[in-house]
């Protein structure tokens, strides 16, 4: 059930990564590589010398075949100080899986509702990788205007949408090069107004208990169907919050118009006629209203959901969500994305009731996720027989290493955590959770969820509290 009052959103600052030897980190890296391990059933071995002036490597994991199953109860006696009578207070759920044989180790409320805040990107990346799959790019298309030198920009729900090779997203479509296509299309014909058209999408810009100024704070922007760099106006901007466009369709209108030498006064909203002809000019026939200019297509989803989860990117989070309702055949809107990604999890088998969405990246209040859902989810990207999911673990951010993830761990009682934990966390007021996959010094594989709701206690001392957790879960030697 929706909570009827919401707690606001917490104002968050990102910490600067730790710092970590170049030595050290590079086999951190190692150790998490390859999350394929259970479907292929992947050993680690020493890798041979590359020169005899380099040290040569001991082995970083040990193989996973052969590793002895835990036991829930040595597991228990070791988590329930770090869960219980904590600084994350009373409402603490938890639920950790063997990964190979599915068994439950460790669970507190497993089966209760709370809200997951960014873990909901889990469950999105999830829906998307099951729907559009990894290798699917969107295409931002301009097509002629009813008038003779019109361009209309299409928008199709790309948030990475660059306006050059300066862009904030890696990999992402540009407007300069669809300009140049644009151009070429129009031979002699000289661009005169850009209209933008985002009907893709429908519904509020904002989402359900998101604060009434939340692309005014910038850890999101409205979401529309058509901007450029997650409408923020500066893409070398790399510290959130990001000062954000008030209307990202316009700005992302006029940045192509500046391509097209085109002044702003001359770009405006509208909607692309249908197409009925051809692009090709000619004397005897002029480009049919309609027709394509340009298309550009973004980088792989596998690409953007990288980032996504990396850095928590709300903005990109929605995008990502109505390409699940796109793919399931409902309105781009947060309604429409909702209740699409619900439908894949009831599709995944994941326990129906256990589940209510508002948004796709956590921003909401009023989310509502359980432990077994979060941890569901791992044990069916590991099983071998959802192929589309099984990329969902090199997605995630690494423990003290990288994204959202880069400074957490840091302290002496987690450290055990560095480089083996892939995670995604949330932070909302009074709100604290953290979820994913770690291997245990025995060679252990297992998924873990620990949501906390109604935290007595500020945000860095509550993740500290849940580092502590997951550092302990990595430190087991459980078998």
């Amino acid at each position: 059930m929706h909570k009827s009052t919401p707690p606001p959103v917490e104002k968050r600052r990102k910490l600067r990564p730790i710092v970590l030897s170049a030595a050290l980190a590079l086999l951190l890296l190692i150790g998490v590589g390859g999350w394929h391990w259970w479907q292929n059933r992947a050993t680690f071995t020493t890798p041979a010398p590359a020169s005899s002036s380099e040290p040569i490597p001991g082995p970083v994991l040990k193989p996973l075949t052969g590793a002895a199953v835990p036991t829930g109860s040595t597991l228990k006696e070791q988590l329930e100080p770090l869960v219980v009578g904590t600084v994350l207070g009373k409402n603490v759920s938890v639920s950790v899986v063997d990964l190979r044989s599915g068994k439950v180790l460790y669970e507190r409320d497993p089966t209760n509702t709370v809200i997951p805040a960014s873990n909901t990107k889990l469950v999105t990346a999830a829906a998307v990788l099951a729907t559009r799959g990894a290798a699917y790019r969107i295409t931002t298309t301009a097509v002629a205007g009813a008038n003779p030198g019109e361009v209309v920009l299409v928008g199709a729900g790309d948030a990475t949408l660059a306006v050059d090779g300066e862009g904030f997203y890696a990999g992402a479509a540009r407007l300069d090069q669809l300009a140049e296509q644009i151009k070429k299309s129009l031979g002699t014909t000289k661009p005169t107004k850009v209209i933008v058209d985002g009907s893709l999408y429908s519904g509020p810009v904002l989402g359900p208990a998101w604060e009434a100024n939340a692309n005014e704070e910038g850890y999101t922007s409205k979401i529309t169907a058509l901007m450029i760099d997650g409408a923020r106006e500066d893409p070398k901007d790399q510290e959130t919050p990001f000062d954000r466009y008030s209307d990202p369709e316009l700005a992302a209108g006029q940045a192509l118009a500046k391509l097209l030498g085109v002044p702003n006064s001359a770009v405006s909203r509208g909607t692309a006629p249908a197409a009925s002809g051809t692009a090709a000019p000619s004397a005897s026939a002029p480009i049919a209203p309609g027709a394509q200019l340009g298309a550009v297509k973004s980088a792989p989803m596998l690409r953007q959901l990288e980032q996504m989860l990396g850095h928590s990117d709300n903005t990109l989070a929605e995008a990502l969500a109505r390409q699940v309702a796109l793919a399931k055949g409902k309105p781009a809107s947060f309604e429409g994305a909702a209740e699409a990604v619900e439908q894949v999890l009831t599709e995944l088998g994941l326990p129906v009731g256990q589940f209510d969405l508002a948004d796709g990246a956590g921003y909401s209040t009023q989310n509502q996720l359980s432990p077994n859902v979060l941890t569901g989810l791992m044990t069916r990207a590991a099983d071998g027989k959802h192929a589309g999911l099984a990329d969902l673990f090199n997605l995630l951010p690494v423990a003290g290493w990288s994204g959202s993830l880069d400074y957490r761990f840091a302290k002496p009682e987690a450290a055990s955590g560095l480089g083996v934990v892939r995670a995604k966390s949330g932070t909302l007021q009074k709100v604290n959770s953290i979820s994913g996959v770690v291997q245990t010094a025995d060679g252990g594989l297992l998924a873990f969820a620990v949501l906390a709701e109604n935290v007595p206690t500020w945000q860095y001392p509550a993740q500290d509290a849940l580092d502590r957790i997951v550092a302990k879960i990595a430190s087991c030697g459980c078998s």
